[in-house]
């Protein structure tokens, strides 16, 4: 008895060595897939795309980033949470990752404890947009209209169950207001809605819709995130405007399959914090729309079951079914 224990416990032992080794060896035996969740040119796919080439350069090994869209990104996110965990196959989340937790009823995998998290690597800036003869220049005066007109006004997102559709959903609790939800499909089909004047705002991520900002085609209301966005600085938070604790960011991370050895998860971040330090890839990341804000694999962890949490509390309060 004591000789099969013993043996049992040496082989233990081997396996745990073997699985050190392996960890500190790599990577070695093949590249490293980045799956994304949505199509090529998307925010998603760019911010993953600027960060593979010079990640490759500094792990030694190939990063090749593979968009599998579909459902949310949840097809990109399944495919990871049931990978192996030998840091080969990794995934660039967004914050849709975390609305689609709580608005899917058909994901086969927790959004929170089946990823092994490496880092946030950067953010986006949401903001609240209206069409160009809406009657408010700002969020006091849209909440104003809102409340002299409950139910009248609309505003537009990219789709029901979206992240722009629960920022508008969160603001609308917040700000106290009644105001109806108009589903698009896609963020065209929104600029173009209040272009059209079909609609009176919505909530997108800013470099979508500068471009018509700038050409006098639409207004910029409000930025959503926490503090000012750094390529409109003039433009308030809607913090700022009197919504006290109202703050909702686009952002991008790297995860692995949970069970991901801990010498991989950490060698990866050193690694991106390597390759965002650098101003060329920051500078890139810039004209995309994203900011680098690294987070390490504690904190970005945190903040993934954090927005869960709140977006599954929107939910409940709006009475959104999940589907």
């Amino acid at each position: 008895m004591k000789h099969i224990v013993k043996s049992a416990f040496i082989a233990v032992c081997a396996a745990g060595l073997a699985a050190s080794v392996q960890a500190a060896e790599w990577p070695t035996e093949k590249p490293i897939r980045v799956l994304v969740g949505f199509g090529a040119g998307g925010g998603t796919d760019i911010v993953s795309r600027v960060i593979a080439t010079p990640l490759s350069e500094v792990l030694k090994q190939s990063v090749v980033v593979e968009n599998k869209p579909g459902a949310g990104g949840s097809i990109a996110s399944e495919a990871v949470a049931k990978a192996p965990p030998d840091g080969y196959t990794a995934s660039m989340i967004s914050a849709g990752h975390t609305v689609s937790a709580v608005m899917l009823k058909s994901l086969r995998y927790d959004s929170v404890k089946d990823f092994a998290p490496v880092a946030m690597a950067a953010r986006g800036a949401f903001v609240i947009v209206a069409r160009k003869d809406f009657p408010a220049n700002d969020i006091k005066g849209l909440i104003a209209l809102a409340k002299a007109s409950p139910g009248k006004l609309n505003f537009a997102s990219v789709g029901q169950g979206s992240t722009q559709h629960f920022a508008g959903e969160l603001f609308r609790q917040m700000a106290g207001i009644d105001v109806k939800h108009v589903p698009y499909r896609g963020t065209p089909a929104v600029v173009t809605a209040l272009r059209a004047q079909e609609v009176d705002y919505a909530v997108e991520l800013v470099h979508a819709v500068q471009g018509q900002v700038a050409a006098g085609e639409l207004k910029l209301l409000a930025v959503a995130s926490a503090k000012r966005w750094p390529t409109i600085p003039n433009v308030s938070t809607v913090a700022e405007a009197g919504v006290q604790g109202y703050a909702v960011e686009s952002w991008y991370g790297f995860v692995y399959p949970v069970g991901t050895p801990k010498p991989i998860v950490d060698k990866t971040y050193a690694a991106l914090k390597q390759v965002l330090d650098k101003p060329d890839i920051r500078e890139q990341l810039a004209k995309s729309g994203a900011m680098v804000d690294l987070t390490g694999p504690a904190e970005f962890g945190k903040h993934m079951a954090d927005e869960v949490a709140k977006w599954k509390k929107v939910r409940d309060t709006a009475g959104i079914e999940p589907n």
